[in-house]
C-alpha cells in the first residue's frame, strides 16, 4: 500500500507542531512584545515554582545561558525573581511575581482560543480519540527512551 505524502503521520505531526509554534510565537509578540519560550517559562512557573534555571533549560529545550538571558529579560520586567536555593547557594530558584499574573491570563486565554482553532470542526470523540491516540505516541516514545538509557547503561 502506497501511502500518499499528505498523510504520512510523522510529517503530518512535525507540521502540525511547528505551524503552532510558529502562532504561537507571533501571539506572543503581538500580545506583550514577548518569546513564545518567555511564555512557557511563565506557563510552567505558575505550575511549577521554584525550578532551577537548568531544570527550566531542558523544558524548554534550550542551553542553560539562553534560559538565563530570558530570565533577565523577565525579571527586568518585573514578572520573576531569581531566589537562593536552601540547600546549595549555587542554584538559583525562579518564581513568579504579581506583574506576571495578568499575563498568565492571556496565555491562558490565547491557548484557549489556539485550542478550539485547531479543533474546529471535530467532534468531541473525535477530539477524545486525537488526545489518547497522542498519548500512546508519548507513551511509545517514553518507552522506547527509556530502553535506550538502560541499553547505553548496560554498555550496548
Amino acid at each position: 500500500m502506497t501511502e500518499s505524502p499528505d498523510r504520512d503521520l510523522l510529517k503530518l505531526l512535525h507540521d502540525v507542531a511547528r505551524t503552532m509554534r510558529t502562532d504561537f510565537d507571533k501571539r506572543a509578540r503581538a500580545a506583550h512584545a514577548m518569546t513564545r519560550a518567555q511564555w512557557i517559562i511563565l506557563s510552567f512557573l505558575d505550575r511549577q515554582p521554584g525550578m532551577s534555571q537548568n531544570e527550566m533549560a531542558a523544558v524548554v529545550e534550550v542551553e542553560p545561558i539562553t534560559v538565563a538571558r530570558l530570565i533577565d529579560r523577565l525579571e527586568a520586567r518585573g514578572m520573576v525573581e531569581r531566589r537562593p536555593d536552601a540547600y546549595d547557594r549555587r542554584i538559583k530558584r525562579l518564581h513568579l511575581l504579581a506583574a506576571a499574573r495578568p499575563l498568565l491570563e492571556t496565555i491562558k486565554a490565547e491557548k484557549n482560543l489556539m485550542a478550539a482553532q485547531v479543533t474546529a470542526g471535530m467532534s468531541e470523540a473525535d477530539q477524545e480519540s486525537l488526545i489518547d491516540a497522542l498519548l500512546k505516541i508519548k507513551e511509545n516514545l517514553a518507552n522506547e527512551t527509556l530502553r535506550g538509557d538502560r541499553l547505553a547503561q548496560a554498555g550496548e
